[in-house]
């Protein structure tokens, strides 16, 4: 099988309806996508070994949990060093609030954040209690989401071949 698996039309319908309900028993999803449980079960152990199922999570919902401020943050760093980076990310990942954090490029940012907290005093805690007492930070612009249009989390798959 080598370090790359070639996905067939079976694979991709079972990533599809994994990605659709992570909580599908192999008999529904054999069902579904048109094998016998243990071929069906096998190929999802392959789809896990081959890296293609990173994890299996159980999405909550925030409004319901009090999480009700969503918010984008873009960072601007002093220095452009990887010690400097290293430090930051090592910061943040240690922060529950950082849901996403991703080093960006075409901004005058260096990086951007997705935080959910309760209120904004909260927010107003993460951001000068914790994340502009990380060492190089030199700036923070907050955008903050008034609706989310699109809020989910399949992977498009019409693009594998």
């Amino acid at each position: 099988m080598g370090n790359v698996m070639v996905l067939d039309r079976t694979d991709k319908r079972i990533l599809a309806e994994m990605q659709r309900d992570g909580r599908i028993s192999n008999l529904e999803l054999a069902e579904l996508v048109g094998l016998s449980p243990s071929p069906c079960s096998r190929r999802v152990k392959q789809l896990e070994d081959g890296g293609y199922i990173d994890r299996h999570v159980t999405l909550l919902n925030p409004e319901k949990l009090g999480l009700k401020l969503t918010a984008l943050l873009f960072i601007s760093m002093d220095r452009h060093t990887p010690d400097r980076f290293e430090r930051f990310e090592k910061e943040v990942c240690a922060y529950p609030e950082v849901l996403e954090c991703a080093l960006i490029t075409g901004q005058s940012s260096d990086y951007l954040l997705k935080i959910v907290v309760p209120d904004m005093d909260r927010y107003q805690e993460f951001l000068l209690g914790r994340l502009t007492r990380i060492e190089g930070v030199t700036g923070v612009h907050s955008s903050f989401v008034l609706r989310k249009v699109i809020d989910h989390s399949p992977l498009p798959l019409e693009y594998l071949e």
